[in-house]
């Protein structure tokens, strides 16, 4: 009850750069009805002419498409003023080329804005946790299961060294999985990571199955394009999913 009370009184702090004034302001209240606490800018250089806001800020959202500095790069020059916060790419080009560049900058999510409120309040509230436990965890903190390098500071995934690009409900599938390497684990299981214990999905209540295949068969074919030879995710029909035996114990 005391950890309610605290989170009801310290929202969730987020800096907004969207050069779509329509859309920065509708974003922008709809976030604060849900109780978040929004500083918009127009532009990049905005942010970058107010970094001391990022003091006492909990996550940065970024447009991609901003003008004069794009969203990637101001992500750069962000990391470069030693402004280290949790960065979500909130954007209307949502292409896979995009969004692995955002990965490999160290943003932790990317989001097309088609997906509407709902998803973004859920992994905005995901990306600030993970800022959060990003502070009382060393740095170089780490799970290794084989060839798997997991990094909860950044929720990171790396195979064979690579990032793989997986967003952020993807990197805790991983980390369930490989967490429990060895044991299959439900589709409902699975599926509380994914979303939270209890979560109704469609189809009387069955849709959950459909989305955690889904979700799996993405993690794969992003391994895959590091590994044409991954296959450490195994399935059991009605059953679930597990990642493979270890032979490298889970450090």
């Amino acid at each position: 009850m005391l950890i309610s009370l605290t989170l009801k009184t310290n929202p969730i702090r987020v800096l907004f750069v969207e050069d779509d004034e329509d859309y920065r302001a509708t974003v922008g209240d709809a976030l604060s009805e849900h109780g978040f606490a929004v500083h918009s800018f127009a532009d990049g250089d905005s942010l970058l002419g107010s970094l001391d806001t990022a003091a006492d800020a909990d996550v940065i959202v970024l447009d991609w498409g901003l003008p004069k500095i794009s969203g990637i790069d101001l992500l750069r020059q962000l990391r470069r003023h030693g402004v280290n916060l949790p960065v979500v790419f909130l954007t209307g080009h949502a292409l896979i080329a995009h969004e692995r560049e955002a990965f490999a900058r160290g943003a932790v999510d990317f989001i097309d804005k088609s997906r509407g409120l709902e998803v973004l309040v859920r992994r905005l509230r995901l990306a600030a946790e993970t800022g959060k436990a990003g502070s009382d965890l060393r740095p170089e903190e780490r799970l290794v299961c084989g060839k798997l390098i997991l990094r909860p500071t950044v929720h990171r995934a790396y195979w064979k060294e690579v990032d793989v690009g997986l967003t952020l409900g993807e990197y805790d599938t991983v980390h369930l999985l490989a967490s429990n390497a060895g044991r299959y684990l439900t589709y409902r299981a699975i599926y509380d990571r994914m979303r939270y214990r209890g979560f109704v999905a469609g189809l009387e209540g069955q849709g959950y199955r459909i989305n955690v295949r889904s979700s799996i068969r993405r993690i794969r074919r992003k391994f895959c394009k590091l590994d044409p030879t991954f296959s450490e995710i195994e399935t059991a029909a009605a059953v679930g999913y597990r990642w493979r035996e270890l032979t490298v114990p889970l450090a």
